[in-house]
C-alpha cells in the first residue's frame, strides 16, 4: 500500500479544503494517510470554537457560495472511512495552550514534528 503525509500550516479555506480532499479521496482509495495539522490550521480543529476562514485569493469567494462539503466533514470521512490518521501538532497546542480534549474528536493522537517525519518516511508528502 502506498503512503501519503499530508502536513496542513494554512488557515486559508482554499488550502484547508484541498488537503481535506486529497486526504479523504487518498484514504478511501487505499493509501495509508497521515495528517499533520500545525501553526495556522490548527485553530480550526478545535471544538466549540469558530475560526474566520481566510481566502487566499478569488476562488476561496468563489467556494463560499457553493454547496462543496466542508473540509472538517472531509478530513473526519477520510478518518472514519478510510482509516486516515490526523494528528494535532503537539507544539503547536503547547504554544496555543490547547489541550486533547478541547479539539475535535475524529483527530487522533497529537505528534511532534520527529515523529511525523518518521512516519512520513519513504512515502509521498504534501504541504498545504
Amino acid at each position: 500500500m502506498s503512503k501519503v503525509s499530508i502536513t496542513v500550516l494554512s488557515g486559508e479555506r482554499e488550502r484547508l479544503q484541498f488537503a481535506a480532499m486529497a486526504a479523504s479521496v487518498a484514504a478511501v482509495s487505499g493509501f495509508d494517510v497521515t495528517v499533520f495539522l500545525s501553526m495556522n490550521a490548527l485553530p480550526h480543529f478545535i471544538a466549540e470554537r469558530e475560526t474566520p476562514l481566510a481566502n487566499e485569493g478569488s476562488f476561496g469567494q468563489l467556494m463560499e457560495g457553493k454547496n462543496l462539503p466542508p473540509f472538517l466533514e472531509l478530513f473526519e470521512q477520510a478518518a472514519d472511512l478510510g482509516d486516515a490518521k490526523i494528528h494535532p501538532c503537539s507544539m503547536a497546542m503547547d504554544v496555543m495552550a490547547v489541550k486533547r480534549d478541547e479539539l475535535l474528536p475524529f483527530l487522533a493522537e497529537p505528534m511532534g514534528l520527529t515523529k511525523f517525519l518518521s512516519v512520513a518516511e519513504g512515502g509521498q508528502c504534501w504541504s498545504y
